[in-house]
């Protein structure tokens, strides 16, 4: 697919984050306004809520849908109202429309307006779903012959995580307390982590309710869109915690996502296979065409790339995940979100962790602001994700968040 041209100059850049081709969701506010849906297109965001509200373009004849502060009630209106709103929408932002007389009131420089979190996350689950990633961190904890679990290339391990931690980009993270061991320690202490991570993932954003099992086309066509997730993780405090229920503390002081969905039909030029298996998936996680997309990823730490990867590079699937998910009953929920799990490729360079890129802080990078292990306070960390179109790109937005030092000791005196 090549460039669709828009009426709105800005949008016709090959640069862009936001082309006619993207159209991503998004909840803004204009000098602390009310919180308004919109969608980003170049260097404006057109006011949905306000085109709903004015009778120019509805989703649902009978009620308001964008008038609230996220975009579940859109969502649960269900796939057939996505592709029609959006083919709408397309109408009214290409070159040569007859409304562009009509919108001109309704877009808002994108540099006057600030961002809010696009969704009411219901419930959030994080995988482990990379296998370079799990064969690094194996490696390091485990050995080589070790690297991975024996049910690792069976099924995507995940774990519960907390939907209240989920914030948008450009929220800053405190650094986390919690009970640290180091190897000779006698017993633990308490104390403000001192191996602080980022975790470079997408996040699929579920936009129908299952109940009961459902398979992998059905869990693809639930899902409504993408955003980048930065799972912020404290690793000592982890590796204290972990054994035997996996993370809990170490995962809940904040999970970062970049302000814009972007739609799955926009990313539908991009998709590409899962990788070769080595062991044979069970029948009801078996791919059933392209479910992943050829997507670039980086990360900067205080403005500096320190690693490039791709979407692609992931073993399992968001749609083998959601599927998975439902295996045992659960239901899932409009505005449920789903992390893939740290996105590392086969180089050094294409690690998704610190952790991974400092081999657990045997090996420092060397970056412009000094060595760097892990996070210090007021270190930026920043994650980009764009897809090359032909003569397009389709960005997410940045998804960014700045380190804080460690509360005083809540517990003292």
């Amino acid at each position: 697919m090549a460039l669709l041209k828009s009426w709105i100059d800005s949008a016709n850049s090959a640069t862009t984050s936001f082309p006619l081709n993207n159209l991503p969701y998004g909840v803004f506010s204009v000098e602390g306004g009310p919180l308004r849906c919109g969608t980003a297109i170049g260097d404006q965001i057109l006011d949905l809520t306000a085109l709903e509200h004015n009778g120019v373009l509805r989703a649902d004849a009978d009620r308001d849908v964008l008038s609230g502060s996220d975009w579940n009630a859109f969502m649960a209106l269900g796939a057939e109202v996505w592709g029609q709103y959006r083919a709408a929408l397309t109408d009214l932002l290409v070159d040569g429309s007859e409304a562009q007389d009509t919108l001109a009131a309704f877009l808002v420089p994108a540099d006057h307006a600030t961002l809010h979190m696009p969704i009411t996350v219901a419930e959030y689950t994080d995988f482990y779903a990379g296998k370079h990633h799990a064969t690094n961190v194996g490696t390091m904890f485990r050995g080589a012959e070790n690297a991975l679990p024996p049910n690792w290339l069976h099924i995507p391990i995940g774990y519960n995580g907390r939907a209240s931690s989920v914030v948008v980009s450009g929220t800053d993270i405190r650094r986390p307390w919690g009970q640290l061991k180091g190897p000779n320690d006698e017993t633990p202490r308490f104390g403000p982590s001192q191996r602080f991570d980022i975790e470079l993932e997408m996040g699929a954003i579920v936009g129908q309710p299952s109940n009961g099992p459902i398979g992998v086309d059905q869990a693809d066509a639930n899902i409504f869109g993408y955003v980048l997730l930065n799972d912020w993780s404290a690793r000592d405090i982890q590796a204290w915690e972990y054994q035997p229920l996996g993370p809990f503390q170490a995962k809940a002081t904040a999970t970062s996502i970049s302000p814009w969905i972007v739609t799955k039909a926009a990313l539908e030029p991009f998709r590409c296979d899962t990788p070769e298996r080595e062991k044979e998936l069970l029948p009801h996680l078996r791919d059933t065409g392209p479910m992943l997309y050829d997507l670039p990823l980086s990360v900067t730490l205080n403005g500096e790339t320190i690693a490039r990867t791709n979407y692609k590079d992931m073993y399992y699937s968001a749609a083998q995940q959601l599927a998975h998910h439902t295996t045992s009953g659960c239901p899932m929920r409009v505005g449920d979100l789903l992390g893939s799990g740290t996105i590392s490729g086969p180089e050094k360079e294409n690690r998704g962790s610190l952790l991974e890129l400092s081999w657990g802080g045997k090996e420092p990078l060397d970056t412009a602001s000094g060595p760097r292990s892990f996070i210090e306070d007021g270190d930026t960390l920043a994650l980009h994700g764009a897809a090359q179109g032909d003569g397009y790109t389709i960005g997410f937005g940045d998804c960014i968040g700045t380190v804080l030092p460690a509360h005083d000791d809540p517990f003292k005196g």
